[in-house]
């Protein structure tokens, strides 16, 4: 019986080692990730850039929801949203950001400008529409977001502002405001640490819609900005482009902040952030060239 008894034991012993085994083997599984994840893109004091103060998914997503462009540029700088935390000539406020228009029949070139000084203007953006498919396409100042930034915002219903741009109340718009004329509703804030700004605009962004991040003009090919020149933006290029801001001070250049890193989009994988593919065939999967991405890139959080 002592026999059987030590037996026994022995065997018990094996049986716990192997389920103490397979224990540990289950709870080391990798869950494969889908590709809709996305992960959050660390920013801090030390590593923030001019181009985390505004958000151009944010500008995107204020755009679908505007009924014109005067409404527009009301929503850009609504004090109680504070979607821009720019602050380029650095008085300690966020610049006032205005809107004006080029109309070039079925396409409209809209550029966000922020309004620095007497006559003194920059670009920050550029938006491009066609009524065709009612595509838009947000491009991002080279100076500010690094060359060829372009977000393709799919929104999930077709915005307002469309009727506007083809109907027949439509007129380019110009803003009216300037440098110490402001409209009445505009109380400029002080800007925010980039990390604050980020948690505050998360909640600005309309997440029904779909905000494709690429290196690639989907536009117009043909239009493809040269990355060695950056501040000739082939997209801006028309009368009513200003880079005041940067032609005095081409040091405070992306490509001069950030040595070394072509874009906003390389900035933000460089710091962890992650982006996802779309299904799309025009946007699905990597590009060559200088690393154009296509599908819908997410920066997330911003953190201490």
């Amino acid at each position: 019986m002592k026999k059987i008894s030590i037996l026994s034991m022995v065997m018990l012993s094996l049986i716990l080692f192997n389920c103490s085994s397979t224990s540990s083997t289950t709870t080391t599984t990798t869950i494969p990730t889908t590709t809709t994840t996305t992960t959050a893109t660390a920013v801090n004091s030390d590593n923030s850039d001019i181009s985390d103060n505004l958000d151009l998914e944010a500008l995107s997503s204020v755009f679908g929801e505007s009924k014109d462009l005067e409404d527009f540029e009301k929503r850009l700088n609504d004090p109680k949203t504070q979607i821009s935390n720019l602050d380029l000539n650095k008085d300690g406020q966020v610049d006032y950001l205005r809107v004006v228009s080029k109309d070039n029949g079925d396409e409209k070139i809209v550029t966000v400008q922020a309004v620095l000084a007497k006559d003194k203007y920059q670009d920050v953006a550029t938006i491009n529409v066609k009524k065709e498919n009612s595509y838009v396409q947000v491009v991002g100042d080279p100076d500010i977001y690094g060359p060829n930034y372009y977000i393709d915002p799919v929104y999930a219903a077709t915005p307002l502002i469309m009727s506007w741009f083809w109907g027949p109340m439509f007129t380019p718009w110009i803003s009216p405001f300037y440098w110490g004329f402001f409209p009445p509703f505009f109380h400029p804030w002080r800007p925010f640490p980039p990390y604050i700004y980020r948690g505050n605009i998360n909640v600005r962004i309309n997440n029904n819609n779909i905000y494709h991040h690429s290196n690639i003009n989907h536009h117009n090919h043909n239009l493809q900005h040269n990355h060695t020149a950056p501040h000739h933006n082939d997209l801006q290029r028309n009368e009513l482009s200003r880079s005041d801001h940067f032609n005095s001070r081409p040091t405070e250049s992306f490509q001069n902040r950030n040595n070394g890193i072509y874009n906003k989009n390389s900035l933000d994988m460089n710091r962890g952030g992650t982006f996802t593919r779309s299904s799309h065939p025009n946007f699905g999967g990597f590009h060559g060239g200088m690393g154009g991405m296509g599908g819908g890139f997410r920066g997330g959080g911003f953190r201490r």
